[in-house]
């Protein structure tokens, strides 16, 4: 048994050293030495070539001329641009840092056609010299107050002339109306087309109507308490003199005043 041993390792030993001297002009330090880098083709569009030894290949000036085509192509086709880059390169070093970065929103666009809440009726004190069921309009503060009973008012915002269009005095509520029908006097139409707007000489009733909902007519005057279809412009002084309310307000003054009414605008 053990000669049969020493004889295989014998054997094995011989093989080894023969497949060593057999290769052709390799040496040691050629054995053992770094091997040369990989070095791709940079022309895309042919099979990848593999260079193993000798220095990388030089690119032909035509397909590096292509190479830069399609290049150009990509970048138009995705729309990369410096700007872009320079976002990418600012969020990636910011999420390597950790940082958080929030898109920008965008901003939201504000109607200026909606009604303030501020003007909503609201019941107030009141001491003041007019007795209960009287009407005052302050044009400056833009409110109008119903007086109550045990020293209270109702509140309401309005609407009122706009400069040159101011006026002040006391008048009775002469005549009421629902869903009145609207006739310009000539005046205005005449200063409303010399602005470049045409306005009708009759308007029917109805929600398209200026005067709105409800109308209180003072005295014999042109003016107004009424309601209106652009409730944004309460609170503001737009009307030719007229008192513009909001329609569910005109609605609610219109339950609770009557014909006699003592109206002061200060």
């Amino acid at each position: 048994m053990k000669i049969l041993l020493s004889k295989s390792v014998l054997a094995a030993l011989a093989t080894m050293i023969a497949l060593v001297f057999s290769t052709p002009n390799v040496t040691a330090g050629q054995r053992y030495a770094t091997p040369p880098p990989l070095v791709l083709s940079p022309n895309i569009s042919e099979p990848l070539m593999l260079q193993l030894q000798g220095s990388p290949a030089i690119v032909p000036r035509a397909a590096h001329q292509r190479l830069l085509r399609k290049q150009r192509s990509y970048n138009r086709k995705t729309n990369i641009t410096k700007r872009t880059t320079k976002r990418y390169k600012r969020r990636t070093a910011a999420l390597r840092s950790g940082v958080v970065l929030r898109k920008k929103q965008p901003r939201r666009k504000t109607s200026s056609r909606q009604f303030n809440p501020a003007l909503l009726p609201t019941l107030v004190n009141y001491s003041g010299p007019h007795k209960a069921g009287t009407v005052i309009i302050n044009t400056p503060e833009r409110r109008l107050y119903l007086v109550m009973k045990d020293g209270k008012a109702r509140r309401y915002g309005v609407g009122v002339g706009k400069p040159g269009f101011e006026w002040a005095g006391t008048h009775k509520v002469t005549r009421k109306a629902e869903w009145p029908s609207w006739r310009p006097p000539a005046e205005m139409i005449a200063r409303e087309k010399a602005a470049g707007r045409n306005i009708p000489a009759f308007m029917a009733g109805g929600p398209n109507n200026p005067l709105g909902s409800r109308a209180m007519y003072l005295g014999s005057t042109l003016y107004r308490i009424h309601g209106s279809n652009q409730p944004w412009s309460i609170g503001k002084a737009v009307s030719s003199g007229c008192i513009r309310m909001r329609n569910q307000d005109a609605i609610d003054l219109y339950e609770r005043i009557k014909v006699g009414t003592k109206v002061v605008v200060l």
